[in-house]
């Protein structure tokens, strides 16, 4: 089905709208753009041009289709993304860097796309085409153009560069008019700082560097007080603390987005003050980063646009972690996980929306390609610090340190030699419910020779950025979080934002132990009677089990969920009615319960069920009972 339905959108091109498929486009090889002295940099101009390349294949190039000509079609949505334009800095760069004339054309069309579609009188670009009426995204196209001016401008005739200054000094009024601190999520006000700092060198007014200022301070007040987390990702809530004291943070888009921007900011202002505070904030995230460069956004507000790698719609870590990688040697560490992490799941030349996407057949959407495509290009545009700190260096989570608290998400991670672990109750919801998995569960389990063995997704996949997410087409996805639940599905404990969680650890061994209730949406029990539970994880070096309870006195009303992370071309194998096995490329993943195990329907071909958040496919076993004891162990 993925096959073809990408070589009908390429066949419908020949001979009519959409350019060339031809897989090499520029005359330079890849490897020519390499940085050979720098493991980051050399990976980052050979994905960046694979990226681009295959970006290239997609832009539709006849000038007869009035309103599609120079726009970027998307394989997954079959349309055009509104915001594709950004892709203008990554061509120019690459225009500049090859001296191939097609991608200078490729971001001319681009730019000609853009206000054709999605250009708006009051100097703002809007999200998409007649989708979202949304303009903050503004910010983000106008730092593009800014950036390509700046840098690149040198390559465009005298007429198309004042056409392109003249436009952008529409959205630069724009940006300054209506952005301030609680525009919206924090990202818009952040991003908003750079911007201007650009605007203010690019059109020499103080009035956009004077705005860009006091925006980059209000942001230092958006600090948690235990954690030094980033917050303000709130949707249409508030800033208000959760009942439990949390408060509205999303890792995905603070690290690939808001801090990547304050860093900019910083850097072009040689703000001191600024960059003090960004290399605390990017120490504190840091935390969340898993060994093999994934980021653990299994609990945050905008976990619906969450990927194993990062967030879908946001432009990478790359840009704050390598750019201040001369403030801590872990720094340059994360930039370069995480950019092996994007090349691993990368695939026909585009960004897939999470590890399992191909081996489900699930086409990708372009978004993420020509989003990271703008932070490869930022830091090999502007280069590592003079005084890089490279030296052998461990992650946080890659050293055994027991556990962690971070009070301000209600989370704790979890790691000894073997096992990383995340359980939350964070109960500061997005600007809808049942989004991000709470309760007590147990959102990520990672294991060092296995990778994840069990990953959140939504409680309910909800396209609530519809025009930024793709549509679930798997008859029987289901959510990938660890859970009880009623077995129409209504009842979770996982949606119970009044959970209970306590820890100790005994002869060794790390134990959680969680209280909560299953309840919908609106935090309701059945309609009988509250029915509670607890969940206790144990972390030994060896296994984790998992001890579950509940106190409904209905059979078969009650299941506990275990979707175990696993694609589909590995093989699994039922051992006896309560023991299974998984055929891991380093070995074997083993799953033994007291009670017997059942498996639910999945996707008939592939045998597995898969959610797009994270992008992964899932084993989906079943238990009932009332009481329930599993161990998950390498052997």
């Amino acid at each position: 089905m993925k096959t073809e339905r990408r070589a009908f959108i390429k066949t419908i091109g020949m001979g009519s709208f959409l350019l060339t498929t031809a897989p090499h486009l520029a005359s330079a090889p890849i490897e020519d753009l390499c940085f050979h002295d720098d493991d980051l940099l050399s990976l980052s101009s050979k994905l960046l041009k694979e990226w681009c390349n295959t970006l290239l294949q997609y832009q539709i190039k006849d000038k007869t289709q009035s309103g599609l000509f120079g726009g970027i079609l998307c394989p997954s949505c079959a349309r055009i993304h509104g915001r594709c334009p950004e892709a203008i800095y990554p061509l120019m760069f690459l225009a500049e860097t090859t001296k191939d004339k097609r991608y200078l054309n490729s971001a001319i069309a681009l730019y000609d796309w853009m206000e054709t579609n999605v250009s708006h009188p009051n100097g703002s670009w809007r999200n998409d085409v007649n989708i979202s009426n949304w303009d903050g995204t503004t910010v983000f196209m106008a730092i593009a153009i800014a950036e390509s001016l700046i840098s690149f401008g040198h390559l465009l005739s005298n007429q198309i560069k004042q056409q392109w200054l003249s436009r952008l000094k529409k959205a630069a009024d724009f940006i300054y008019t209506n952005f301030h601190i609680k525009y919206s999520n924090i990202n818009y006000p952040i991003s908003a700082t750079y911007a201007l700092a650009l605007f203010g060198d690019l059109f020499n007014e103080e009035r956009y560097k004077t705005h860009a200022k006091q925006l980059a301070y209000e942001v230092l007040e958006y600090k948690t007080p235990n954690d030094n987390l980033l917050f303000g990702e709130r949707g249409k809530g508030n800033d208000m603390v959760s009942p439990k004291g949390c408060y509205p943070i999303d890792l995905g888009y603070n690290i690939e987005e808001s801090l990547p921007m304050l860093t900019l900011y910083g850097l072009k202002t040689q703000d001191s003050v600024i960059l003090d505070a960004v290399a605390k904030f990017l120490q504190a995230h840091m935390e969340f980063m898993l060994p093999d460069g994934a980021w653990d956004n299994s609990w945050g507000t905008r976990n619906f646009k969450w990927t194993y790698w990062g967030s879908r719609t946001t432009d990478g870590c790359q840009t704050a972690y390598a750019l201040m990688a001369d403030k801590d040697a872990r720094f340059y560490k994360v930039a370069l996980q995480n950019t092996k992490l994007l090349k691993t799941c990368t695939s026909e030349g585009l960004l897939q929306g999470g590890p399992h996407y191909n081996s489900h057949e699930v086409l990708p959407c372009i978004h993420h390609t020509f989003c990271h495509a703008k932070a490869l290009t930022t830091i090999l545009s502007k280069g590592l610090p003079e005084t890089l700190k490279k030296e052998s260096t461990k992650l946080p989570r890659e050293i055994p340190y027991g556990v962690k608290v971070f009070r301000d998400i209600n989370t704790w991670l979890v790691s000894n030699q073997n096992w990383k672990g995340t359980i939350t109750g964070y109960d500061k919801e997005y600007s809808f419910k049942n989004g991000h998995p709470t309760g007590g569960s147990l959102t990520m389990l990672w294991h060092k020779h296995l990778g994840p063995v069990l990953a959140s997704s939504m409680n309910v996949y909800q396209l609530f950025e519809a025009s930024n997410m793709q549509s679930d087409f798997d008859p029987n996805s289901i959510s990938l979080t660890t859970r009880f639940q009623t077995r129409d599905g209504m009842y979770m404990n996982i949606s119970d934002l009044k959970s209970n969680i306590k820890y100790n650890i005994y002869e060794g061994n790390i134990i959680f132990t969680t209280q909560s209730k299953l309840v919908n949406a609106n935090q309701e029990s059945p309609e009988d009677r509250a029915i509670y539970c607890q969940i206790t994880y144990i972390f030994s070096n060896d296994s984790v089990s998992i001890l579950a309870t509940h106190d409904s006195e209905k059979t078969d009303y009650v299941d506990f969920i275990l979707p175990i992370i696993s694609p589909s071309r590995e093989k699994y194998n039922l051992v006896s009615q309560t023991s299974a096995t998984v055929q891991k490329a380093k070995g074997i993943l083993e799953i033994k319960s007291d009670k017997p195990l059942k498996l639910l329907p999945m996707f008939p071909s592939k045998n597995r069920i898969f959610n797009h958040v994270p992008g992964m496919e899932a084993i989906p076993f079943a238990i009932t009972n009332n009481t329930i004891e599993i161990k998950i162990r390498f052997i």
